[in-house]
């Protein structure tokens, strides 16, 4: 848990896609943020002591039959809120407004005009500036004590106050990009209102997070799965500072992994670190358990199995083991709160869910961190910035980038092909633009010329896009000359591929992976 010391603005999320967005930029600004459940009772809430609490909602209506709404003892608790969109609008219906369809269409960006200069939540925000409104229910009118402070064309009160409650809020949303000065408002609520001081950093964490790992673990032995991931990396790193060798990691090489891949992580954290690290080659295993097996589905399957198999044979070998290190995110925590806000704790083992009888207590340090926050840990605790900001990779490794059957000789043309692409990515200033990039072998073969012969060889395909989350994704749009020498460098250098391909699918319609 957060020490106490933390200042804390509690989200209410009634069904938002925008919760997470302002919970990272509440925390970009040193101020902790937690989401939680929109019918957390009040004593909850006192329990958790935040200095303001956000409520924020989605594009349904508060009109609607058993639409949510926070309990009612929240409005007296003396802790300022703020609610935006749907949270205002529940501000307002419990004071005694009037919420309201809108009498015109009111979704776009409008203009924001300041009603009140001395409006607390708009201190400093530049009249006429733009702002994102979504489509939907309007306030018509406010109960005693508010009073309208800005407004637009279509929405005469687009940020409302009433300080003598310290309840506040905006009708827009102040997470999108498209609303100019959302991150203006928010500090101004955070530190003009709630008074937070600006205390959330990683260094913090790190000190706090040490006590707690100790105290938890006690002389115990931990076990934690190294994959050479960000998130494996940095739970083992942070929990080898707090207890040194009690921590036991498990590398399993399966064969499946990238160029140099299996050095990297031995010489990071065996050598540089000196984390105890139980390395097991199993890539022959592996690849005889694989063989003519094409399908999918079935490979995540078998990679799955014998992972387990090897991992409990490696655990069994270290001895006694109280504790499974385990790199659970704070997005794996709320994916999601589902339609019926009943939490749902998403299964985010890295080691790929081991079988009960291990018997371990899990340690999962990095469960209040977001991604980003992720690898500004892992920067601070010094991992280099090839671990920290690499991109996302599947867990079953290559085996789903070599489309169709995995045999060495294809995973090994794979392997070459994946390094050219990302030596040129980072090369060329592109990698850290790119959420992920990925080269895959397909099935198919092409007729080319090499060596002013005919070749008959295998096809591979590129892909790059950006995302926030892998919910959805645009591909990327690479300048044509850097296109033109990754595929000039594969022909070239690997001599089982005459045939390079540029994946431009978003996503939907296809999947970021391949398989």
């Amino acid at each position: 848990m957060i020490r106490n010391n933390y200042d804390t603005i509690l989200i209410l999320d009634f069904n938002s896609h925008y919760s997470q967005r302002i919970a990272r930029r509440i925390r970009a600004l040193n101020v902790y943020s937690k989401i939680v459940d929109p019918n957390i009772s009040v004593a909850e809430i006192k329990k958790e002591a935040p200095q303001g609490i956000i409520l924020v909602g989605g594009s349904h209506s508060i009109r609607d039959i058993g639409a949510e709404r926070p309990k009612g003892g929240i409005y007296k608790m003396g802790i300022p809120i703020f609610g935006i969109g749907y949270g205002l609008q529940l501000i307002a219906d419990a004071q005694g407004g009037e919420v309201a369809p809108s009498f015109e269409k009111t979704g776009g960006q409008s203009t924001l005009t300041i009603e009140d200069p001395h409006s607390s939540l708009l201190k400093g925000v530049n009249s006429h500036s733009k702002v994102w409104l979504p489509e939907g229910d309007l306030i018509h009118s406010l109960g005693d004590n508010f009073k309208r402070v800005g407004s637009t064309p279509a929405c005469p009160y687009a940020v409302v106050e009433n300080s003598k409650e310290g309840l506040y809020g905006t009708q827009f949303s102040i997470g999108s990009s498209q609303t100019e000065e959302g991150d203006k408002i928010l500090s101004n609520f955070l530190f003009n209102i709630c008074h937070c001081e600006a205390n959330w950093n990683m260094e913090a964490f790190i000190d706090d997070k040490i006590e707690e790992i100790k105290a938890i673990v006690g002389r115990k032995q931990v076990l934690c799965g190294l994959s050479g991931g960000v998130d494996s990396s940095v739970v083992a790193t942070l929990i080898h500072r707090a207890i040194g060798d009690q921590l036991v990691c498990v590398f399993v090489n399966n064969g499946l992994l990238r160029k140099g891949e299996p050095d990297l992580v031995l010489e990071v954290f065996r050598d540089n670190f000196n984390i105890r690290l139980q390395y097991a080659d199993a890539e022959n295993l592996f690849l005889s358990h694989l063989k003519g097996v094409s399908d999918p589905e079935e490979k995540r399957k078998i990679i799955g199995r014998l992972f387990i198999e090897v991992f409990e044979k490696e655990a069994r070998a270290v001895g006694d083991i109280a504790f499974l290190a385990q790199g659970t995110l704070y997005t794996d925590v709320l994916e999601s709160l589902s339609s019926d806000k009943s939490v749902r704790i998403k299964s985010h083992h890295n080691t790929g869910g081991l079988p009960e009888d291990l018997k371990f207590t899990l340690l999962e340090p990095l469960k209040e961190l977001f991604k980003d926050e992720v690898r500004i840990l892992g920067k601070t605790l010094g991992l280099p910035d090839e671990i920290v900001y690499r991109h996302p990779f599947p867990g079953p490794g290559l085996a789903v980038r070599c489309v169709g059957e995995v045999t060495k000789e294809r995973l090994d043309t794979l392997r070459e092909i994946d390094a050219i692409y990302i030596e040129e990515l980072r090369e060329g200033g592109l990698y850290g633009e790119i959420w992920q990039a990925l080269a895959c072998l397909l099935p198919v073969k092409s007729v080319g010329v090499r060596d002013g012969k005919r070749s008959y060889e295998e096809v591979c395909s590129l892909r790059a896009v950006l995302s926030e989350d892998a919910v959805t994704a645009d591909w990327y749009h690479f300048p044509p000359e850097i296109l033109q020498r990754i595929s000039s460098r594969i022909c070239k250098e690997v001599p089982r591929v005459n045939r390079v391909l540029y994946d431009i699918t978003g996503k939907p319609p296809g999947t970021i992976e391949w398989e």
